[in-house]
């Protein structure tokens, strides 16, 4: 799932958000597909969407950038209302800002949707209290085509009703070891899962079902964790008693199969105060 690193991993707070207090700072929402990158976050030899929106603010104003961004997603996941905060030098108009970062992102799919200029002590991470994620699973035996590397492709038909009633289970504050990575950098597992609603859609290309998820933050892969298993559910070989069981072993080998990054969107991140309303 698209990582979310909390305040207590990487970097502190302060060394994040530290900057001259002359320079304004400027929130940007961002849409990418995430199929050719190695995820949000740079890297030094892999194509990132922060690498390639550093370099692009680097040809407005040639200096060393290093932006922050609400979650970190992982390779192939794509985004849809991702939000990040730059600091610049000269006092740009938002709209400005956005049209001439697009025009030297191309040909990059990465675009920015919005901006707009924010307090110096606004944080794209920190100040955020809610993330929503979609993921969305095509049901059917062809390959995918059109919506390749924007889908889970499974070749079965899943039962929507029982995903839904195993989801319930999963909704509230709980301890999520069983649905973490090993890697998870995260301090505690316990989480509260505000919403897991599975819905079912007829597209072009087959019957889809959609799992919408939103959380104040999440743990490394929950979101990819939680749909694998219960996409076992909706094949008919877990039931939701079986989720309950894995929930309360806390224990990483008794999460379903994890299902892969093709499908998975950060679609809205949540402010006490919108930047761009």
């Amino acid at each position: 799932m698209g990582r979310w690193l909390g305040p207590s991993q990487g970097l502190s707070a302060h060394a994040e958000t530290a900057k001259p207090a002359a320079m304004p700072r400027y929130a940007l929402k961002v849409e990418y597909n995430g199929a050719p990158f190695a995820g949000w976050q740079r890297q030094a030899d892999q194509p990132s969407v922060q690498g390639e929106i550093e370099a692009a603010l680097a040809k407005l104003e040639p200096r060393a950038h290093t932006i922050a961004a609400a979650g970190r997603t992982d390779a192939g996941v794509h985004g849809r209302g991702q939000v990040a905060h730059c600091d610049m030098v000269k006092d740009w108009d938002p709209f400005r800002l956005s049209e001439a970062l697009n025009y030297h992102l191309k040909p990059d799919p990465v675009a920015i949707v919005d901006a707009a200029r924010v307090d110096d002590d606004w944080h794209a991470r920190f100040s955020a209290v809610e993330r929503q994620y979609l993921f969305r699973v095509l049901c059917r035996r062809a390959p995918a085509t059109m919506e390749q590397g924007q889908v889970w492709r499974v070749s079965n038909p899943l039962d929507v009703a029982a995903m839904q009633e195993a989801a319930d289970v999963l909704i509230g504050r709980h301890d999520f070891t069983t649905f973490r990575s090993v890697m998870c950098q995260a301090q505690s597992p316990v989480k509260t899962l505000d919403e897991l609603r599975i819905e079912a859609h007829d597209t072009p290309a087959g019957p889809e079902v959609h799992f919408h998820v939103r959380a104040r933050s999440f743990l490394h892969n929950q979101v990819r964790s939680f749909v694998g298993t219960l996409e076992r559910v909706g094949a008919g070989s877990w039931t939701a008693q079986d989720v309950r069981a894995a929930l309360e072993a806390r224990d990483r080998a008794a999460c379903g199969p994890v299902s892969p990054p093709q499908g998975l969107y950060l679609m809205r991140v949540g402010y006490p105060d919108d930047p761009f309303a």
